[in-house]
């Protein structure tokens, strides 16, 4: 199961109720990316949580392709935004606090963690790989892209 299968909606039990419909908890889920893609009833939600969705959609749903929001662009700008957050020194618990300050977004620690474990186990894989291949331009920047995530 990909990590953005885990992240979670902060308020959703209030935004639903905000917005008098039904909302999932999954913040890539097709209905939560209607919403906040699309803008409808926006407006009807507390400025601060309207702030937080319409930040979440520039920075993860702004892509031109034709299936946008569904082309998989956004899982992959926020997987990238994770492996930044840890590049910068932030553990699990940390992360979770910034997606939740920056997004109004959630993840169990447990489940971040085992994400960025498994981006460890992968560039440990693509370095072996590439040296076996006798590409060492590719081993150098998957072992440079492990140290930045394993501190």
């Amino acid at each position: 199961m990909a990590i953005t299968d885990k992240i979670y909606l902060k308020n959703h039990r209030q935004i639903a109720s905000q917005l008098d419909t039904s909302v999932p908890k999954g913040a890539f889920k097709g209905a939560t990316l209607d919403l906040v893609f699309t803008g409808d009833g926006l407006a009807e939600l507390d400025e601060s949580t309207r702030d937080r969705l319409l930040e979440f959609a520039e920075d993860f749903l702004d892509c031109d392709c034709q299936d946008n929001p569904y082309c998989g662009h956004p899982e992959r700008k926020f997987v990238v935004y994770l492996l930044e957050l840890r590049a910068q020194g932030l553990g699990p618990d940390a992360i979770v606090d910034v997606m939740g300050d920056d997004y109004m977004l959630y993840a169990y620690s447990g489940d971040v963690l085992s994400f960025l474990d498994s981006a460890v186990r992968t560039l440990e894989a693509v370095e072996s790989l590439a040296e076996v291949e006798g590409d060492g331009e590719t081993a150098r920047l998957a072992r440079e892209a492990k140290r930045e995530l394993t501190g």
